[in-house]
């Protein structure tokens, strides 16, 4: 009998959505067993696909046959903990969904927290911001003391991501204090993020104590996972000394288990400090190897952090020295590219941090570099036109971006004024009305589609002007002239308007609504596609879907 769910479990291998979707009868073999039992030989068979895929959709079963919300919260968490990181959010939606059904402050809570911190190891620090305050609203309502102080730990994070040194540094000491006696692993994750909180203030004695007591403790705790990160940091902490033979060996050391966890952000950190080490121990060549590194991960993940930015800074320096102009542009582009991303990302940062080249001077070092390499190229004349173009183009940029956002202001105001969907059909005599129709049919039809509106049929999927002639028992040329003459608007445009405004009244009184991504949105109220919806939304609000619920959110 297990053979046979092992064989239908091994065919959805490498995709546990496949593997939910399929009819799942629990094996009689352990039918009986209870969540605990279940969980352990999931955690038992780690390395065994086809078993722990067959023990994972058992705990979701089972929850779901005895309507345990807890339990099919737990039973999502051990799909996400194991699934790639394009599912984890699938999954993480899925737990919100299940704890909002519950109406547990604790489970819906618990549940947001849960996607914070996916966005936040994707390093998505403002999705894992929004969601953490999320969670800290409904755990706060409660008495768990554990989730408390979970949700004070990745805020923590944030604020230590941010630069608020001092405040993340308060809330660590708070999370050691009670993790010390409730949690190994976010104990020694607390200590560990206190002495990196210690490094970025310049108390690097304290960093070193806390970092030896963070090994110390796991050594107590018979827990060695978080050992090769106090390594880490404690050698990022002897850069700063001045150690740098010191610095490149301990952060040497702990890259293997960091790579191996697919941790690229402490790992392009940990390159960047190796690679000043060598900077500062006049062997450039050496340095730009690591620099190149972290160059390669900024491709491949996007990440950056605002220490991270000297790593450009060097990379122009050292291809300046070298009088390789190719490269030196060519690292002006990424170094604008990385201010733009910690620009938006550390926006409460980003008028703290000192920056050597600021967006000015690299402006004027890329025009001079383009110069040399463009009179290879092309004469005076055509540099000269390009730079005007350029000129030009930023100015009406500029001033178009400035007239959208009044306008766009404008707008939100006047939809704010609204209570109500505002595509009602406009009061036209049915005399005056459309000759070759029949007046009868016209008052029929314009009164069911009063009713279709009041009903709002209009938010049904891929409804059609062919679906709706045959719901009014008409046809398609009668309603789609009735709806031009009385409506002034395509059908399509009568539809997509009347979907859009019920979205904006949505909207602006369901605040969780707010977190949800245009594609979620565009379902909610009936769109076949993101695209399509995008489109709506801007045709009708005259302003992106985007602007408008950053405004909202503002009022709130």
């Amino acid at each position: 009998m297990i053979k046979k769910y092992l064989l239908i479990l091994s065919l959805c291998l490498g995709d546990q959505v496949c593997a939910q979707e399929i009819y799942f009868k629990i094996p009689d073999t352990i039918r009986n067993k209870d969540y605990d039992y279940l969980f352990e030989r999931i955690k038992e068979s780690e390395n065994d696909p086809i078993k722990e895929s067959l023990y994972l959709q058992t705990f979701l079963s089972k929850a779901k046959s005895e309507k345990n919300s807890q339990e099919i919260i737990n039973g999502y968490k051990n799909y996400l903990r194991r699934s790639s990181e394009n599912l984890k959010l699938v999954y993480a939606d899925s737990m919100i969904y299940t704890a909002k059904k519950s109406r547990d402050n604790a489970l819906i809570g618990s549940a947001y927290l849960s996607k914070g911190i996916v966005y936040y190891a994707q390093k998505k620090h403002n999705f894992a911001l929004d969601n953490y305050l999320i969670a800290n609203n409904f755990i706060s309502k409660t008495n768990d003391n554990y989730l408390v102080y979970k949700v004070k730990y990745n805020i923590a994070n944030i604020k230590y991501y941010l630069g608020f040194y001092d405040e993340a540094i308060s809330l660590f000491r708070e999370c050691i204090g009670y993790f010390k006696e409730n949690n190994d692993r976010a104990y020694l994750n607390s200590l560990h993020s206190l002495g990196l909180c210690y490094n970025r203030i310049g108390n690097y004695g304290l960093c070193t104590e806390t970092n030896e007591k963070g090994i110390v403790e796991g050594g107590r705790l018979a827990n060695d996972e978080m050992k090769d990160y106090f390594i880490h940091s404690e050698g990022i902490n002897q850069y700063f000394k001045n150690n740098y033979a010191s610095a490149i060996k301990k952060i040497n050391y702990s890259l293997p288990a960091i790579r191996k966890k697919k941790d690229f952000a402490n790992e392009a950190v940990g390159y960047f400090y190796i690679g000043k080490s060598y900077w500062d121990l006049k062997k450039p060549q050496m340095a730009v190897s690591y620099f190149k590194k972290v160059d390669s991960i900024f491709d491949g993940r996007g990440y950056i952090r605002p220490d991270l930015r000297e790593n450009y800074e060097l990379l122009i320096s050292f291809f300046k020295s070298k009088n390789n102009p190719n490269l030196q542009l060519y690292y002006i582009e990424k170094l604008l590219k990385a201010d733009s991303i910690l620009d938006f990302k550390y926006q409460y940062l980003s008028s703290k941090i000192h920056k050597e080249y600021d967006t000015k001077e690299l402006l004027t070092q890329k025009k001079k570099i383009e110069e040399i390499l463009d009179k290879r190229k092309y004469n005076d004349f055509i540099f000269t036109s390009v730079i005007v173009f350029l000129f030009l183009a930023i100015l009406f940029l500029i001033y178009r971006h400035i007239r959208n956002k009044r306008v766009y202001r404008q707008r939100f105001d006047e939809l704010m004024k609204k209570s109500e969907v505002a595509t009602k059909l406009e009061s036209k005599n049915i005399a005056n009305g459309i000759e070759d129709i029949n007046q009868d049919t016209v008052a029929a039809v314009l009164k069911q589609l009063e009713k279709f509106e009041k009903d709002k049929k209009f938010l049904e999927k891929d409804l059609t002007l062919t679906k709706l002639a045959v719901a009014f028992d008409s046809n398609t040329r009668y309603i789609s002239k009735i709806i031009s003459h009385y409506r002034d608007k395509k059908f399509v445009d009568y539809l997509n308007d009347l979907k859009v405004d019920y979205l904006i009244i949505l909207l602006k009184e369901d605040k969780m609504l707010r977190n949800y991504t245009n594609k979620a949105l565009a379902e909610e109220v009936g769109f076949s596609s993101t695209q399509r919806f995008a489109t709506a939304f801007f045709s009708r609000a005259k302003m992106p879907t985007s602007y408008f619920i950053e405004e909202l959110l503002k009022e709130q």
